[in-house]
């Protein structure tokens, strides 16, 4: 069924014009509004409020979603329709159906813009309680490939950490960072409390700029385990060597996230 045939059944034997309900959802009163009037079909209107609402902390993670029935009485809306909005959402991993239960929200996705920052503060700023479970903190000879990123002669002494990165006490990334020694104090108790960016700034390390890539693929058995995923999982990888005020390369990070909780933003510019 085309886009069109879909609106115009949403909308057939219904009023025009924008219509608001206040549902209340575990411990929140919303109010939900659709508008009639506009192109957009119905159920996605109702998902991006939801949506929203998850985004924002409005609906919390544990809550619990109103009976479809109600909701799609209160709105004026089908029974499909408002399936349809929830499983959007499922289909997005913000909530989830739970036999015996019901539909409950489980978290928000981070999105993460494209700059010069931490996952840690960008997290923080999200209001996604960010913590952090350090899994290795050693100093190791530099491979080749972690040498030349850092632009230090192959076997050069190298701080490497791995950290386990969450958010509302879910695993969002698996982080592995080199840096060159005695660039700052890495101890475990300051990695597992903070950001490492914020360390480095704490130390005085001005970071200028950095030189990213992106990609995605299937997780190993043991990644997959460590971000509470099933083995194979699509993951994104993020690989970004980071530079100081001085020109120097001050770290080296090879990350993994979880496709169903991250995605990176991006604003596009038309070259004139």
């Amino acid at each position: 069924m085309s886009k069109q045939a879909v609106h115009r059944a949403n909308t057939a034997g219904n009023t025009a014009g924008p219509q608001t309900a206040v549902s209340s959802v575990g411990d929140a009163s919303l109010a939900l509004g659709v508008d009639r009037t506009s192109p957009v079909p119905l159920y996605y209107q109702l998902s991006r409020q939801l949506e929203e609402a998850i985004e924002q902390g409005k609906l919390a993670p544990g809550s619990l979603l109103g009976n479809e029935i109600e909701l799609a009485g209160r709105l004026g809306l089908s029974r499909p329709t408002v399936r349809q909005a929830i499983q959007s959402l499922v289909d997005k991993g913000l909530l989830v159906r739970r036999r015996g239960v019901g539909t409950q929200v489980v978290h928000s996705q981070v999105k993460r813009p494209l700059e010069l920052s931490s996952l840690y503060d960008d997290l923080e700023t999200a209001g996604q309680r960010p913590a952090t479970q350090v899994l290795h903190n050693v100093i190791e000879p530099a491979s080749a490939e972690v040498a030349a990123m850092l632009g230090l002669a192959e076997g050069a002494d190298v701080h490497r950490i791995e950290r386990l990165r969450f958010a509302h006490d879910e695993p969002v990334a698996y982080l592995r960072n080199h840096l060159p020694v005695g660039l700052l104090p890495l101890e475990t108790a300051h990695l597992e409390a903070t950001g490492l960016y914020r360390l480095m700034r704490n130390a005085s390390v001005t970071l200028h700029s950095a030189r990213q890539s992106i990609g995605a693929r299937a997780a190993t058995g043991e990644e997959a385990a460590r971000l509470g995923e099933p083995a194979g999982t699509a993951v994104l990888t993020m690989a970004r060597t980071t530079f100081d005020d001085m020109g120097r390369a001050v770290e080296y990070g090879s990350h993994l996230y979880r496709a169903s909780r991250y995605s990176f933003e991006f604003q596009l510019l038309v070259r004139s």
